[in-house]
């Protein structure tokens, strides 16, 4: 642990070509507690429960923690077809990882904003219409994760119909359940114009469930906008690990590196770098 804290890594890039022993190796390596899967590693339909029972177990032995599992799939989106498979699909992963016992997992609510011709709330659907979409759909997952005792962590990403704290809140608070919360990254908050991370912080509370460390800088609308190292960018660090300790926290917190640029300028391609810089700033940080 570092200062007291659980501090994980979110693996992606080069990492998705590597093994999971491998992967856990060089995390564990640098020092980190926990890994947060992708859904690409941990997928019920392309493994058999055997098959994702041997990959938290090899995680387990190597040292790590499983902090979350990122799902992910757009509850937003005009095509009725690939709306109704995504929510079937995260209904199977609530089941299927619940019974290898991974309980927090990480949702959006779409539409995804970096497709081409992107379905844009407003324009392409009403508000109205879109809230719809997603309440049909947490109407029918929720229900299955209470049931299993799995948390839903939804994240609020930049040009979705839940891209900040307000619109977030609108979403947790029509289903008031204790295994409704958020994965909570201020990177998506500061590229929403919102600078008291803190009073953010404490608002959530206990509704919290996870939490990704990211940096941000920047104006979406514009095009024009970057996710830093952990330090550069408009996050007050200091401040944001106060409030953590405000509000009692003590779950899991994983770094997401998407300094893409800068990997392939200065680290030439090689993640495993990138990994070790994240935790070499993080502990700085800390140390404020």
């Amino acid at each position: 642990m570092m200062n007291g804290k659980k501090i994980g890594y979110l693996p992606s890039a080069s990492f998705d070509s590597m093994s999971v022993k491998e992967v856990c190796t060089i995390l564990k390596g640098i020092g980190y507690d926990s890994v947060e899967w992708q859904i690409g590693v941990l997928n019920p339909r392309t493994h058999s429960p055997a098959e994702l029972q041997d990959i938290v177990d090899q995680t387990k032995t190597c040292g790590l923690d499983i902090s979350e599992v990122v799902i992910q799939r757009e509850l937003v989106v005009a095509d009725e077809a690939v709306r109704r498979g995504n929510i079937g699909f995260c209904k199977e992963c609530v089941e299927a990882l619940s019974e290898v016992g991974i309980h927090t997992l990480n949702f959006f609510t779409g539409p995804m904003p970096w497709i081409p011709n992107p379905l844009i709330v407003g324009q392409g659907i009403s508000e109205g219409a879109a809230w719809g979409m997603l309440f049909d759909a947490f109407d029918e997952i929720l229900p299955l994760a209470e049931k299993q005792q799995t948390n839903i962590a939804v994240e609020n990403v930049w040009g979705m119909l839940c891209h900040d704290f307000f619109t977030t809140k609108h979403l947790i608070d029509h289903y008031d359940s204790p295994y409704m919360g958020v994965n909570y990254d201020p990177s998506h908050d500061i590229l929403a114009g919102h600078t008291d991370i803190p009073w953010i912080i404490r608002s959530w509370g206990e509704q919290i469930k996870h939490i990704h460390l990211k940096d941000a800088v920047g104006i979406p609308r514009m095009g024009k906008f970057i996710f830093p190292l952990l330090g550069e960018g408009n996050v007050n660090w200091k401040e944001f690990f106060i409030a953590l300790d405000k509000i009692g926290y003590q779950g899991y917190m994983s770094v997401e590196f998407e300094s893409f640029d800068y990997v392939s300028r200065i680290f030439k391609g090689d993640w495993k770098k990138a990994a070790q810089i994240a935790y070499d700033n993080l502990s700085l940080l800390l140390q404020d």
